[in-house]
């Protein structure tokens, strides 16, 4: 599946939001889900292979050094009736491969990708919604705000780097929006969670959207699960980066990551 840019926009000095259309894009699927995402195929600049290519035949047929990096990015909406499929990038200066694309992403330029897929859409059967994260999930919980209905109760934590970093949510439910800025030092890593802890809960369980860091997020599931009485089907939890790896090393240990973070929900 591909896409070619029709525009793009510097949303915050660390989002860029690229608007796709055209390509594959007319036999696009969407799940019906607000954390949608597409598996991003970049390809190298020296490849010998075109612009629009099947990741799965490059790396059957061409060289390791020509394979194309992986990313994987939260869809910002899909227009069924224009067809255009919006993604938000976090972008840190020229840092990393998705960045430098996004940054330099021109009209006519190609993105490839795999899906898209997704799990989480709000319910209005949940006594309320808990949505926390960071930068990183702003594209699904700005997807899931849109998505709910008037007499519905959200809570939203959002940590980013300061006022300039913030984005309009836009939403028919009663929203209590808080974020939280960051102070550059060791403070960062237990934002999310004190802001967690210090809710009052009152009447009725939440159900959980807790996404972003994946020391943050582990930390504030298992605060969900040991202290606020959750259980696992209250949550969807995901870790999409963490503090002091590239996007790489944290591909290669992901896997492992979650499969212990969920076995300590089986010990709770």
């Amino acid at each position: 599946m591909h896409g070619r840019v029709t525009s793009t926009e510097q949303l915050t000095p660390g989002m860029v939001r690229v608007v796709l259309g055209g390509g594959d894009l007319e036999r696009l699927e969407m799940p019906h889900a607000t954390d949608a995402y597409v598996n991003v195929a970049f390809r190298p600049a020296a490849a010998s292979y075109d612009q629009v290519f099947d990741p799965k035949a490059v790396r059957e047929t061409a060289p390791q050094e020509e394979w194309p990096a992986r990313r994987r990015y939260t869809v910002r909406s899909w227009d069924a009736e224009t067809r255009e499929l919006v993604v938000d990038f976090v972008v840190h200066a020229d840092e990393g491969v998705a960045s430098r694309w996004a940054l330099t992403a021109q009209p006519g330029d190609v993105l490839v990708f795999e899906g898209p897929s997704g799990d989480y859409r709000p319910t209005p059967a949940a006594d309320w919604h808990l949505l926390v994260g960071d930068e990183s999930a702003l594209p699904a919980i700005a997807a899931s705000l849109e998505a709910m209905t008037s007499g519905e109760r959200a809570v939203v934590r959002v940590v980013c780097d300061g006022p300039a970093h913030q984005v309009d949510l836009s939403t028919r439910a009663d929203l209590d929006l808080e974020w939280l800025h960051r102070h550059g030092d060791e403070r960062d890593a237990s934002l999310l969670l004190a802001a967690v802890e210090a809710l009052d809960f009152g009447e009725g369980t939440p159900f959980g959207f807790v996404h972003g860091e994946a020391d943050e997020i582990r930390a504030i599931r298992r605060h969900l699960l040991t202290e606020r009485g959750m259980t696992r089907r209250d949550l969807s939890c995901s870790p999409y980066w963490r503090r002091t790896m590239t996007d790489e090393a944290w591909r290669r240990i992901k896997r492992e990551y979650v499969a212990a973070m969920e076995a300590e929900a089986v010990t709770s």
